[in-house]
């Protein structure tokens, strides 16, 4: 079914690895931010990455006759890549609008949540390259599984924020990125669903 690793496999990865840094820098700087600014804008430099290997899958697509998987597929694989990367942006982005500066346990927790979704995403993208599509059911299970986690935790800590915050616009403003970072990990579970639909259409 696969021959050698081609380019769209060598790109999925490189996308992967990139996703891993920019979740594990959001996750190392989002309890210590000093400079939102900066932070913002690194963030935003790993998203303009990812949209670089985008670039490359679609440009190597439209040239390419022969494809290690359907091409719907390679397509559906990218977009949903980089959709978890522009969701992580997009949270980090709302920090510098916001300033957003003080520690959030809950939003800790988000970010612990999708740097092991990201984890198990590269697990995941390796083993589709190595041609081992049964074992990547293991940690599509996983990605799902934290997905849940997270929409319990959207619940708990939106319960918190209109318990304990009572100036409204601080409110509005923590509820967003409490919104944003769970539909992150809505992002990461579609990355799951879609790498289990190329196991059932290769196995």
């Amino acid at each position: 079914m696969f021959k050698k690793k081609d380019i769209f496999f060598r790109t999925l990865e490189e996308m992967a690895d990139t996703l891993v840094v920019a979740v594990e820098y959001f996750g190392d700087n989002v309890s210590k931010l000093q400079d939102v600014s900066a932070f913002a804008k690194q963030m935003k430099l790993y998203e303009t990455q990812c949209d670089k290997y985008t670039h490359t899958i679609l440009t190597e697509l439209n040239k390419t006759f022969i494809t290690p998987i359907e091409r719907e597929d390679i397509m559906a694989l990218t977009k949903s890549l980089d959709d978890v990367l522009d969701g992580i942006e997009a949270c980090a982005s709302r920090f510098e609008m916001y300033q957003i500066k003080e520690h959030d346990e809950y939003i800790s927790l988000f970010a612990d949540n999708i740097v092991r979704c990201s984890h198990q995403i590269k697990k995941a993208i390796y083993l589709l390259t190595q041609k081992k599509l049964l074992a990547m059911r293991e940690p599509n299970i996983a990605i799902n599984e934290l997905e849940n986690q997270a929409d319990d935790l959207l619940r708990v800590s939106i319960t918190s924020l209109f318990s304990n915050v009572k100036d409204p616009i601080e409110l509005i403003k923590r509820k967003e990125i409490y919104e944003r970072l769970e539909q992150t990990t809505d992002y990461c579970e579609d990355v799951a669903n879609t790498l289990e639909s190329i196991i059932m259409r290769n196995s």
